[in-house]
């Protein structure tokens, strides 16, 4: 338990210095943009007074070490910055958007997993035979199937039987079915990869010579598998799924768009529409630390899944 504790609290260490490093990446990037604040802020009518005085006002005058430590220290206080002629706040954007992306993504790996790893231990218990090698076609179709373009589908076969706009329903059922298409959309390319993963990891498990050995001494062998290879086997999908949060996140960025959902990517584009810079800079930063944070998560279940992995 104490070993357990120390991993943990290295994770947390490590938190805020990947913060910091993801912070001043995104900085850096939006420093080299042509797009200059005030003018996005004021508009074209606006008297080079009223620019310069915006310039001020906001730091844009001051060197860019300086401008990064305000904009990390009102970080720290929840301020991602304004934007608009109306000094609205980028954070108040970026947080009512991603709760929507946030369920999406969740829901869209709820529906991965679910469908492939059943799919991936059904193919390598019956592994070379006819339903592996229809599982394997249908996990390489669903690798070669475009989000954006089977979201697009959907629209056009399920519009008038399905909600595919409008705003999400707060009722659960009403939730589920506007939630459904663009989470199963952010899926398919998704599910296709786990069960080739989960496929190749159960196989390697029942290779290994304990399963052998144990088989040879009439231990049965739907134990083996329920007790032994499925616990040891999930390890190496558990840590891929981490990094598969990263493209569904980046995924329903797109999907929302084509759906019609109001999350980071309706965000995104109004920030690039509009040449809003604090806010194509906050709604960047705020992905990428929600990332950091579900693989930290995605560590800690793989300490859970792999106990020997808690004596490192």
């Amino acid at each position: 338990m104490n070993t357990l504790i120390r991993l943990i609290g290295r994770r947390l260490i490590m938190l805020p210095v990947m913060v910091l490093g993801v912070t001043f990446l995104v900085h850096v990037i939006m420093a080299l943009s042509p797009v200059d604040p005030a003018y996005a802020a004021l508009g074209e009518s606006a008297s080079p007074q009223a620019l310069e005085a915006y310039r001020e006002q906001h730091g844009l005058n001051d060197p860019w070490f300086v401008q990064f430590g305000s904009y990390v220290a009102g970080m720290l206080h929840g301020d991602l910055g304004v934007y608009g002629q109306g000094n609205m706040s980028v954070a108040d954007k970026v947080f009512t958007a991603l709760p929507v992306t946030l369920q999406l993504t969740l829901f869209g790996l709820i529906i991965a997993v679910a469908v492939a790893f059943p799919l991936g231990i059904v193919s390598a218990l019956y592994r070379d035979r006819l339903p592996d090698h229809i599982i394997r076609l249908i996990s390489v179709l669903c690798i070669a199937t475009p989000s954006f373009w089977l979201a697009i589908l959907l629209v056009l076969a399920f519009i008038g039987k399905l909600p595919v706009a409008g705003p999400l329903p707060s009722d659960p059922a009403g939730w589920m079915l506007r939630m459904l298409l663009p989470a199963f959309a952010l899926a398919v390319p998704v599910i296709g990869q786990m069960t080739r993963i989960v496929r190749t990891s159960m196989v390697e498990e029942m290779d290994a010579d304990y399963v052998r050995t144990a088989l040879g001494a009439g231990v049965p062998r739907r134990v083996v598998i329920s007790r032994n290879v499925l616990r040891n086997a999930l390890i190496t999908p558990v840590t891929v799924l981490g990094l598969r949060v990263g493209y569904l996140m980046g995924g329903a960025v797109v999907i929302e768009i084509i759906f019609n959902l109001q999350g980071m990517g309706r965000v995104l584009i109004d920030g690039i529409t509009n040449s809003w810079v604090t806010v194509v800079q906050g709604a960047t930063l705020v992905v990428a630390i929600t990332f950091i944070l579900v693989n930290i998560i995605v560590d800690l279940l793989y300490v859970l899944i792999n106990p020997r992995i808690r004596s490192v």
